[in-house]
């Protein structure tokens, strides 16, 4: 059988740029293994399913090429803010069910705000920063002052590293095959490497992401990288605001800009309890695959 997958762009920045991901509707239908192969098929870092859930909103799960992940930002946006433009999403406080749980994500018109956990930091042990720094072919006198590189979670962990000089940034040459040992040992989704310097107006932070464990050389916008960017911007570099700017895919071989915006809940203690991240998707395109029936 055949089936159309619309893919959205998901962080446009003004109407261009973004992050493409696939959205299939009526997921139900398919088995995990027929969602492996259409995510394989579609190409793209991930696609989304959408089936019914018993308690939210929908039910999501979300495929790259080659595995299941518990949770993706971009695919997320692009699915909710889809669904409102086509009319199938009621309510502006809407949620997701994920194989990790239940999360709200609030819409702003065609924008989407998705909610993750608040954070959990680990810092990196001498052996693991090392082994960064080389997957990066930089040193530690490219790092911002005072910038620990740290695993910051906020449901899918990740290493969270700032650069000082957006040339660096801009000219790494990463080691894959490193960066996806050391995802391997640490549990990661991958690198989010950041710099302040040579950010767009109203920007806080440029990022780059590199997930080769999953499939993912390099993306050009990922929400759920953004989010505990956001909190290691706040708790650890002393950015007292509880909203953040950060664009994405500016920096990549072939740009794709993106932009990211992340709000964060602080508690009376004065530490993040959750946070939002958000922004707006954008029908790019519909491809067809064609898919094999499971048969039982």
């Amino acid at each position: 059988m055949k089936i159309e997958v619309p893919i959205i762009s998901a962080f446009v920045d003004g109407d261009s740029g973004g992050n493409p991901a696939g959205v299939v509707l009526h997921a139900e239908r398919f088995s995990s293994a027929e969602k492996q192969k259409i995510a394989a098929a579609v190409g793209l870092s991930e696609t989304a399913f959408v089936s019914p859930s018993d308690s939210a909103d929908i039910k999501l799960e979300f495929f790259t090429p080659t595995q299941q992940i518990a949770h993706c930002g971009h695919a997320t946006i692009a699915t909710f803010s889809f669904l409102r433009q086509k009319g199938l999403l009621a309510n502006d406080c809407s949620s997701k069910e994920t194989i990790d749980g239940l999360r709200t994500v609030n819409m702003e018109g065609e924008a989407a705000y998705m909610e993750q956990k608040g954070p959990r930091f680990e810092p990196l042990d001498d052996n693991d920063l090392q082994t960064a720094l080389l997957s990066l072919g930089i040193t530690a006198e490219d790092l911002i002052e005072g910038a620990e590189p740290m695993l910051v979670n906020t449901g899918n962990s990740f290493v969270v590293l700032g650069i000082r000089d957006s040339e660096t940034i801009k000219s790494l040459e990463p080691d894959f095959s490193l960066i996806e040992k050391l995802s391997e040992a640490l549990d990661l989704i991958g690198f989010y490497v950041f710099s302040l310097d040579g950010v767009g107006a109203g920007r806080d932070a440029g990022a780059r992401m590199f997930a080769p464990r999953y499939g993912i050389l390099e993306e050009s916008a990922t929400g759920m990288a953004a989010g505990p960017l956001a909190c290691y911007l706040r708790e650890q570099l002393g950015m007292q605001r509880q909203e953040f700017t950060i664009e994405q895919g500016r920096w990549m071989a072939t740009p794709s800009p993106s932009v990211i915006n992340v709000r964060l809940t602080i508690g009376s203690d004065d530490r993040i309890e959750n946070l939002f991240a958000g922004g707006r998707g954008t029908i790019r395109d519909v491809v067809e695959v064609e898919i094999t029936p499971h048969l039982t």
